[in-house]
């Protein structure tokens, strides 16, 4: 194994500090993990180029919240700089024009006379508009020439008629609007009523089971501790970081992942576990991380500024089972 630079040093530190391990930068960066583990150890060799050294570098460095310009600054003997011709040949699309294949040059030919083409087409279009306009006034002053010879009573008695018809579709579709307006207002009151009687059995639920809820501690090992969650059937977890982002894992006794990325700063998550007997809660940056259980503040089970990772066991013993 090589050996670390000092900038691959500090990067595998504080990666480890947030409980991130390379699989899991990897599906951050969506980069492989051997150039990730190249980046660490200083073997830029196994990179395709030196533009792509700064641009994972730029990436890792990101995705564990260190800031890329003071890295490149305080570490640039370590980062090995990159010139206009070190950027892979696939990258660029431009062609010279001696390039460009000979068998193309007749489609050249055409393109240079494509404007005398556009130039009689924008003619012709016009012309045909204009024609249209003609035929429609013609059209518009024979109508107004018949409407004035008929007589004035059929006139009257047209627009009569048209008014009524006017006035009895403006009543139906009135009447048709107030039905559906009063049967959709019915129907909103009965679901908000509905949603407020559930939101009732629910916090009263709560909050007879927050009086009988004990949380309790079975053991502790290493950066692991378990803990006994009894008098409530209930077994809602809240997950909150305020000082910064973190990895958060949450899991049940079987293995099954109900939450598992990164964590924002301000960023709370919540969980119903109320059918799982067992959690497991892995944060991988525990400062400024707090966790509440059925709308209850739980403490982590470790001091924080000495125990940045902590794997947190919940074991839930329904109130009704016991």
């Amino acid at each position: 194994m090589l050996a670390l630079t000092e900038l691959g040093q500090r990067l595998r530190q504080e990666r480890e500090s947030k409980g991130l391990s390379l699989e899991d930068l990897q599906k951050l960066t969506k980069i492989q993990k051997r150039y990730l583990l190249g980046i660490e150890e200083g073997n830029y060799e196994v990179m395709p180029g030196k533009f792509y050294v700064r641009a994972f570098i730029k990436q890792y460095c990101e995705a564990i919240g260190l800031d890329t310009d003071a890295i490149f600054e305080e570490y640039k003997s370590d980062i090995p700089s990159t010139q206009t011709e070190d950027m892979p040949q696939q990258l660029s699309r431009v062609r010279s024009r001696k390039e460009i294949p000979q068998h193309t040059k007749g489609v050249t030919k055409a393109y240079d006379y494509l404007p005398t083409v556009l130039v009689v087409a924008g003619v012709v279009v016009v012309g045909i508009i204009i024609w249209v306009i003609a035929q429609n006034i013609v059209s518009d002053k024979n109508k107004e020439q018949a409407n004035q010879e008929a007589p004035n009573s059929e006139v009257q008695q047209s627009n009569t008629q048209e008014e009524t018809n006017e006035t009895t579709a403006k009543n139906d579709n009135s009447k048709s609007e107030d039905e559906q307006s009063a049967a959709d207002k019915k129907e909103q009151e009965k679901e908000k009523a509905e949603k407020e009687k559930a939101a009732k059995e629910k916090a009263e639920k709560e909050k007879k089971d927050s009086g009988k809820q004990e949380y309790k501690e079975v053991q502790k090992t290493g950066r692991s501790a378990t803990y006994a969650l009894s008098g409530t059937d209930a077994f809602n977890l809240e997950v909150t970081s305020t000082q910064a982002d973190t990895w958060l894992d949450v899991k049940n006794g079987k293995g099954n992942a109900f939450f598992s990325s990164i964590l924002k700063k301000g960023e709370t998550k919540e969980f119903d576990l109320t059918k799982e007997t067992e959690a497991r809660v892995n944060i991988g940056y525990s400062p400024g991380v707090e966790l509440k259980i059925n709308g209850k503040a739980v403490d982590l089970p470790f001091d924080s500024s000495k125990q940045v990772r902590q794997v947190v066991t919940i074991q839930h013993q329904p109130a009704e089972a016991q």
